[in-house]
C-alpha cells in the first residue's frame, strides 16, 4: 500500500514531487537533502538566481528535486548523469557544482572554475586501513 501523501515526510511522492516540478504549485513536503542543499547556500549568502548550476546525479531522492529546487529559485541548471558526454567541461561552465553520484572524488579540481561553489551530498566510504573499520568518510580537497 502507498504511503498517504498527507504522512510523506520525506516529499517523494508522486504527487509532492509533481507539485514541486509545477511551477507555482507546493508540495506538502521537500526532500530534505535538498532542501539542506538549498538551505545552505541561502545562509551563506549565495544567491542562486542567474546563477549557472550544475547536477551531477539524477535520482528521484537528490538529483531530480534539487534541479527542481534550483530552477524554483531562478538558477540556470543543467543535469548530468552517466551518458552525458565530458562532464568536466559541463562543470568548467558552473558557478555551483551540486554532487550527488555516489562516487567518492568523483569530482576533481580542474573540473571547476575559480570561485564555483561545491556542494558533494553523496555519502560514501572508502578504504583506510589506519581505521579500525577500514573504512572512513572522505573529506572534501577536489
Amino acid at each position: 500500500a502507498a504511503i498517504d501523501v498527507r504522512k510523506d515526510v520525506d516529499g517523494l511522492s508522486t504527487l509532492n514531487l509533481g507539485s514541486l516540478a509545477k511551477p507555482g504549485d507546493s508540495p506538502l513536503a521537500v526532500p530534505c537533502t535538498p532542501a539542506g542543499c538549498m538551505e545552505l547556500l541561502r545562509r551563506s549568502g549565495i544567491d542562486v538566481a542567474g546563477k549557472e548550476c550544475v547536477v551531477l546525479g539524477r535520482s528521484g531522492i537528490v538529483g531530480m528535486p534539487m534541479a527542481l529546487l534550483l530552477l524554483e529559485a531562478n538558477a540556470t541548471v543543467t543535469m548530468c548523469h552517466s551518458h552525458t558526454q565530458d562532464i568536466a567541461s559541463v562543470c568548467k561552465r558552473a558557478d555551483i557544482v551540486v554532487a550527488a553520484v555516489g562516487k567518492p572524488r568523483f569530482v576533481k579540481g580542474d573540473w571547476l572554475k575559480l570561485g564555483c561553489v561545491v556542494l558533494d551530498v553523496g555519502i560514501n566510504r572508502v578504504e583506510d586501513t589506519t581505521r579500525k573499520s577500514g573504512y572512513r568518510l572522505p573529506r572534501g580537497g577536489g
